[in-house]
């Protein structure tokens, strides 16, 4: 079950809205309830991309959604932190966009469709 509590640190501006979290600062995961409807295999594996983020990078990763409805995948650290691999970060994001690329496309699909009410066009 998620921790339903965001991770410290895990602000960000009105214009975003979170959808997962976690931190490797307070070992924590976090799901935004707000987006329940989306299938719990697609909950499950932002759970565990967060999760092995943290734990091979450290530091926070956010899967969060712009005004637009693109879904931004946002990587941060404590400036104490020097075990914060930062480029490390840049490649393991990287690696997900290019994974997982289906998935993350079909989230924005959703949110832009259900939260923002455009019209999506779906390719096939």
């Amino acid at each position: 079950m998620a921790d339903t509590s965001a991770p410290q640190g895990a602000m960000q501006p009105d214009e975003q809205r979170v959808l997962c979290a976690a931190s490797a600062y307070e070992q924590k995961y976090y799901f935004n309830e707000t987006f329940s409807r989306i299938p719990e295999e697609v909950q499950e594996e932002l759970r565990i991309i967060c999760v092995l983020f943290t734990e091979e990078v450290g530091g926070i990763i956010l899967f969060c959604f712009d005004e637009e409805g693109d879904l931004q995948i946002r990587t941060q650290a404590a400036e104490s932190d020097y075990n914060y691999d930062e480029i490390g970060a840049a490649l393991m994001v990287k690696e997900i966009r290019r994974s997982r690329q289906e998935m993350l496309h079909g989230l924005e699909l959703y949110y832009k469709a259900a939260w923002l009410g455009k019209s999506v066009e779906i390719r096939g």
